[in-house]
């Protein structure tokens, strides 16, 4: 097997920083890599693989030398501008934004899902939204086995997934608190805000991304798109409402699935625990469930509080929660490359 080099881009960002840590620990064959981010952040030196390096500039040229693949973490627009660029000097990218979720001719991968997707390529591979990923990492098995006609998605999303100033504002938030002793201070606040319309601390946040003309906000219409994708299902009816709540890491959901064939709980159960990027944790006598501090720092899907919807007749209820910046963006991505690197 050949040695590859490998671009990421963002490479200083939240998701870019984690991107490397899952590198560092997967150890693939990758024999040269260089790391760009914005203007703002060049020069930056990360240390990588017992070595130093000094984050570039991302302009026209940046792929000119030659690269296999890259991972891109710098926002849509970065994406849209760059990523084609590096696509015509023969990079494969991968690309943690929404710019290419859903063009028809990009594949949107969940490893652990619809692998079979990644040689579909033209040059571009779409890694979906966190919330998605770890979703569908539960939801292909069941649909599978029982054929899913309807998903209710109620998330509660971390503010990680806002990024430096989402974190920014629950910790501002926290301190303030804790200097003024106010129980109200989400409604009292004077403190600054990056990221939020309202204080996210002691509160939560019915608002993630922009409000669409349908009254959905961007983030639950993604959630709903990209699910029809992966799963294959164009018409599948899905509704979500989607939450940022006051968590640092690990976005949590509720799921309800209607199915259009009957199911047996506990194969339902037995199922997802031997299913490939999943952990059960579902024993309610010792109360026992997939928390967000469980989640954080690994790249598995938790799922647990399995238990049947009695108001219809083909109706099943869980819980899952997993790191949405690892599982839900950075070793999503790094998976993907992976299994390039396998078919290369």
């Amino acid at each position: 097997m050949k040695d590859f080099k490998l671009a990421v881009v963002g490479a200083t960002g939240v998701v870019g920083r984690t991107a490397l840590k899952v590198l560092e620990e997967k150890k693939l064959p990758i024999s040269e890599f260089a790391f760009f981010a914005s203007k703002k952040s060049a020069g930056t030196k990360i240390s990588f693989l017992r070595k130093e390096y000094v984050v570039k500039e991302l302009n026209e040229h940046s792929f000119d030398e030659g690269f296999d693949f890259a991972i891109f973490s710098a926002g849509a627009s970065t994406s849209k501008k760059y990523a084609p660029i590096a696509v015509s000097k023969g990079c494969i990218v991968v690309d943690n934004s929404s710019a290419f979720r859903m063009d028809s001719q990009v594949p949107l991968v969940v490893p652990e899902v619809n692998p079979e997707e990644i040689k579909n390529n033209h040059g571009i591979i779409a890694n979906p939204n966190c919330s998605t990923i770890q979703a569908v990492v539960a939801l292909k098995p069941l649909d599978d086995k029982c054929k899913i006609k309807r998903i209710v998605y109620s998330t509660y999303q971390a503010v990680s997934g806002a990024g430096r100033d989402g974190i920014y504002d629950l910790e501002n938030g926290i301190k303030n608190f804790k200097e003024s002793k106010d129980v109200n201070i989400a409604e009292t606040s004077n403190y600054e805000l990056k990221k939020f319309p309202y204080p996210i601390f002691n509160n939560c946040l019915p608002h993630i991304d922009v409000f669409l003309d349908n009254g959905y906000t961007k983030e639950e219409m993604k959630m709903i798109n990209e699910t029809r994708k992966i799963l294959g299902k164009p018409n599948l009816a899905i509704t979500a409402t989607t939450v940022r709540v006051p968590v640092i890491n690990s976005h949590s959901e509720s799921i309800n699935v209607e199915f259009e064939n009957d199911f047996n709980l506990d194969e339902v159960k037995d199922l997802l625990a031997h299913s490939k990027g999943i952990v059960l944790i579902d024993n309610i006598k010792s109360q026992k469930y997939p928390l967000a501090t469980d989640a954080t720092g690994q790249d598995k899907v938790l799922v647990g509080r399995i238990r049947r919807d009695f108001s219809i007749s083909k109706g099943l209820n869980f819980w899952c929660v997993a790191d949405n910046i690892r599982k839900g963006a950075a070793s999503n991505a790094v998976q993907i490359v992976e299994k390039l690197i396998e078919i290369s």
